[in-house]
């Protein structure tokens, strides 16, 4: 029996946790190992969100194309997310592998494994991408819902800007004495005429931290940003 594996991160940052590509691919690999799977490849999307239908993706249409070879009898997920955000994507895809006789398998799954071939798994497939789906939905209710009693109370929402820190009552900004004078030194290189990019450099080279101060490598986009807020507030 042969096999392909999908694997897929939607960020840089997720790429370091633990549901990165080459821990992904390293689950699949001992996965057919077990199984006495062979594993012709395994097609990656990097960085791209799961919100996108599988065959929308990249990685999911190349997968499409490799499994359209007749030697090609499984498909091997680390987990249903890499695969797969909607039920309706999740189970019409299902459709479409089982008639043309793939066995799918999720490597973990909340702990264990499942191969979907038979009812069973089918049920269970359905089931749990049906309950992966509402506590996304559950999520995003609930966020929606503390970012508009932030808003309300008159509360910070989103990243804290440039030249400021948040007060210790998580509400009021106050003024950061070290970056508003890199704030004065920006706007003052704009108003001589530098580009955002040559803008970006000079803070490079004179080691300036950037707001997360894990850098000082700045772009311009950042410079962008920082004088894009300070014109309107102007």
């Amino acid at each position: 029996m042969t096999a392909v594996g999908y694997v897929r991160c939607s960020t840089s940052k997720q790429a370091d946790s633990g549901l990165g590509i080459q821990v992904q691919k390293t689950g699949i690999r001992e996965y057919c190992r077990m199984k006495g799977l062979r594993l012709k490849r395994i097609v990656c999307d990097n960085g791209v969100s799961g919100e996108k239908p599988l065959h929308a993706r990249p990685g999911g249409m190349r997968l499409a194309k490799h499994i359209m070879n007749p030697n090609v009898t499984d498909i091997v997920m680390y987990t249903l997310d890499r695969g797969f955000r909607s039920t309706v994507d999740c189970l019409a895809t299902m459709d479409k592998w089982q008639k043309s006789g793939l066995s799918f398998h999720i490597v973990d799954l909340e702990g264990v494994a499942l191969t979907v071939t038979t009812s069973v798994g089918r049920f269970l497939l359905t089931v749990l991408a049906g309950a992966a789906e509402m506590e996304r939905n559950l999520t995003r209710e609930r966020t929606r819902a503390a970012i508009a009693i932030k808003r309300a109370n008159g509360q910070q929402i989103g990243g804290v800007p440039y030249g400021f820190d948040l007060a210790d009552d998580g509400i009021a900004l106050v003024p950061n004495g070290l970056e508003q004078a890199i704030l004065v030194d920006i706007r003052a290189m704009r108003e001589a005429g530098k580009t955002l990019k040559a803008i970006a450099n000079a803070l490079s080279e004179r080691g300036v931290p950037t707001k997360t101060g894990k850098s000082t490598r700045w772009s311009h986009s950042a410079v962008a940003r920082i004088l894009n807020r300070r014109a309107r507030e102007d």
